[in-house]
């Protein structure tokens, strides 16, 4: 929620004031006007930027439930296919060439030596 008031919009350093009389009569027309104006805003706009928010969020609504929703599941019952094979391609090919190269490498050893 927004709040604004007359001190966040005119605020007057310390040790630099208008008169009193002044001071509350800019105070009384800033709080009438914006109270009066919102209204006027709200009576003319309100209802028919209610009725394009309604209709927007009810489009967005209907896209996600019959469409969004739909093509992600079926995308996911395809992709289980395609997975299944991808798996068996990796597990047949590139798993016995890794541990071979792995134990390759895995009889050498590094030894550090410091000089001094």
């Amino acid at each position: 929620l927004l709040q604004i008031d007359f001190e966040d919009v005119i605020a007057e350093p310390e040790g630099t004031h208008s008169f009193d009389g002044i001071w509350k009569a800019s105070f009384t027309t800033f709080t009438v006007t914006k109270y009066w104006f919102y209204r006027l805003l709200s009576a003319i706009f309100g209802i028919p930027m209610a009725l394009i928010w309604g209709i927007y969020f009810a489009i967005l609504s209907f896209l996600h439930i019959w469409a969004v929703v739909p093509c992600i599941r079926s995308y996911l019952i395809e992709i289980q296919c395609i997975s299944r094979v991808y798996s068996i391609c990796i597990h047949t090919f590139c798993d016995p060439m890794f541990e071979a190269i792995g134990k390759m490498f895995s009889s050498i050893r590094a030894t550090v030596r410091k000089e001094i």
